[in-house]
């Protein structure tokens, strides 16, 4: 299956600059390189918060794993990554690996944590 990944961009009532990326479908080494790219864009936009919507990310090989280190690499030690409505595979991969001690996991879709 194949991956679509949709970024926005927003500003917090705050005034941080808010990267969201949607994924669904497979994240695995062939779909690897959109959601980097992705990521990328994020960063380079000056996101300090990053969230990451997964409810419908079917499944994420190491690929995958290795873009979402990529990404607190790359967006930096004082961004807060969000990782949202994470299938029960990918929860589970994220966090056998350690993962998800490093981000905020959200159950569901709540905009009121992230966005204020």
């Amino acid at each position: 299956m194949a991956l679509d990944v949709t970024l926005e961009t927003k500003t917090s009532a705050s005034n941080v600059k808010i990267g969201i990326i949607t994924l669904s479908g497979d994240l695995d080494a062939s779909t690897a390189p959109t959601f980097k790219t992705e990521v990328e864009k994020a960063a380079n936009e000056g996101a300090k918060r990053l969230v990451l919507k997964l409810s419908g990310l079917n499944y994420m090989a190491s690929a995958g794993l290795r873009v979402l280190i990529f990404s607190k690499q790359k967006m930096g030690t004082d961004v807060d990554i969000y990782v949202v409505a994470p299938q029960e595979g990918v929860l589970d991969t994220l966090e056998k690996t350690g993962f998800i001690q490093g981000v905020i996991l959200l159950e569901k879709d709540e905009p009121e944590k992230y966005e204020q």
